[in-house]
């Protein structure tokens, strides 16, 4: 069974570049704010029924994505009643379609081993809200989740009702109140949904990162890679350099086109940005990717990896160019404590090995370029006899495309709902893959039944892989915490 991540050491703070303007009322705003009446939220519980009252995208099956569902502008109200926090303290912005939460987080974890006082904003969660709102390893306390919210009470209840802020922009607004108060150095906001109208694009970053962009999502942010890249390089603000992963040719021009029009550099790991990486297996290390990174500010020569699969070598490269790109802009960062930072960093939901006995392993690839990765790193990185996989998506995911995959990674599948009202049927799900692999396959109506399924086949030297979302990972995390299988 494994434990929780562990938390950072506390280290001495390095504050080398001057700190983010602060309005001159901020103090007195901090202090109204702690003195204030509560709104009426009195415990976690009851702050999450309410926030449960917005709507979320996250789990609606269809979105439209244009300015009256994705809508800054009132994002930008909301921030303005609580004394616009997101303009207090500096930051990093990472859109991409697939290592988001991976790149943000080894990032993170960087700029923290360095001493810098750091913010990280994700999504989705696993199996708490908090998992989102982070602040040096440690996520946000539910006495300050509800005392914040709080704060944004009076002004949400006095929304029209044909025009409320969502589920997201509320928990990104707490976010950032959060890493205000807090006097961040640096937060790393990774982006929800695209990147042009998502409810993060109110920052001003001091660095732009794009992962891999693939389709995804393609009911909002279009249906080829280039309508896709369009919205992500949304997040490009004038003057602020870019770095991005290697892209196809189509992507590429894109991003190029797009930087070009507002003035922002732009360079690619690869390319401008010179970087590489390979695959070995030691006694003592075992099998892990490393990576070299040069440029004439950085050089960063066979660091390894510590997160498993090659994808993430291609993250972590992108996590290493944005901490060029920020010395760059003058700020001082030790290469020993990004290498101490780097070597610390635990990631939830991708490749986690949450129980023993039986094996179980959970990861959040939801899209078939995530999950080829997934299916070739569990087979450079897992020995096993057979792979059970358990598997729940949403309906409006490319699903052929997921189970060619599983197809060829995979001994025995389960089918399951993945958790939201946007889960696609699994009975009918275990009937396409019949037809379109000539294998047979199982069903279940939940995780639970879905583990247990899995758990009376299984033997000691077998695998059970339990992926397609992070909510399906989230919920088997959850079920085997419940149950006291894991802590």
């Amino acid at each position: 069974m494994t434990e929780p991540t562990p938390y950072f050491r506390m280290i001495a703070m390095v504050r080398t570049a001057p700190k983010a303007k602060r309005t001159s009322t901020t103090k007195e705003v901090r202090k109204k704010r702690r003195s204030s009446p509560s709104a009426g939220l009195k415990s976690y519980e009851t702050a999450l029924r309410f926030l449960g009252t917005f709507t979320d995208y996250e789990r609606m099956s269809r979105v439209g994505y244009n300015h009256t569902t994705f809508n800054l502008t009132r994002m930008q109200k909301l921030l303005a009643s609580v004394n616009r926090p997101h303009r207090e303290f500096r930051s990093i912005h990472i859109a991409g379609t697939k290592g988001k939460g991976s790149t943000a987080t080894m990032l993170a974890h960087m700029l923290r081993g360095c001493g810098f006082n750091v913010g990280l904003y994700t999504s989705p969660h696993l199996v708490d809200m908090r998992e989102r709102i982070v602040v040096n390893d440690e996520m946000i306390s539910q006495a300050d989740f509800v005392r914040l919210l709080n704060e944004l009470v009076p002004t949400l209840r006095a929304m029209p009702t044909t025009n409320r802020a969502t589920f997201f922009e509320i928990i990104t607004s707490i976010a950032f109140m959060y890493f205000a108060e807090k006097k961040v150095d640096f937060a790393v906001i990774e982006t929800g949904l695209g990147g042009r109208l998502d409810s993060t694009n109110v920052i001003k970053p001091e660095v732009c990162a794009i992962t891999t962009i693939a389709l995804d999502h393609i009911h909002q942010l279009g249906n080829t890679v280039e309508k896709i890249a369009v919205e992500k390089a949304g997040i490009f603000k004038t003057g602020v350099p870019v770095v991005s992963v290697p892209q196809t040719p189509e992507v590429r021009s894109v991003l190029m086109k797009t930087a070009k029009s507002v003035k922002a550099p732009l360079k690619f790991t690869g390319d401008e940005i010179d970087f590489s990486y390979r695959f070995e297996s030691s006694r003592v290390a075992g099998p892990h990717t490393r990576i070299c990174l040069n440029t004439p500010r950085s050089r960063f020569e066979h660091l390894a990896v510590p997160l498993p699969g090659e994808h993430q070598a291609i993250n972590c490269g992108l996590a290493l160019a944005v901490v060029d790109a920020l010395r760059e802009r003058g700020f001082e960062i030790q290469d020993n404590g990004v290498l101490e930072g780097l070597n610390r960093t635990k990631l939830s939901g991708r490749m986690e090995l949450i129980c023993q006995d039986p094996r179980i392993l959970i990861d959040g690839a939801h899209n078939p370029t995530s999950m080829e990765a997934l299916i070739k790193t569990i087979g450079q990185h897992v020995i096993y006899d057979s792979m059970v996989v358990i598997f729940g998506c949403a309906a409006d995911k490319d699903v052929d495309g997921m189970m060619d995959q599983i197809a060829l990674g995979a001994d025995k599948v389960i089918f399951t709902k993945n958790g939201s009202i946007r889960s696609a049927d699994p009975e009918e799900l275990a009937l396409r893959f019949e037809e379109r692999t000539g294998r047979m396959a199982q069903w279940a109506s939940d995780v639970g039944e879905a583990i247990r399924t899995a758990a009376s086949v299984a033997t000691r030297g077998d695998l059970i892989c339990i992926t397609g979302s992070f909510y399906l990972a989230g919920e088997a995390k959850k079920h085997l915490i419940d149950r006291g299988l894991m802590k």
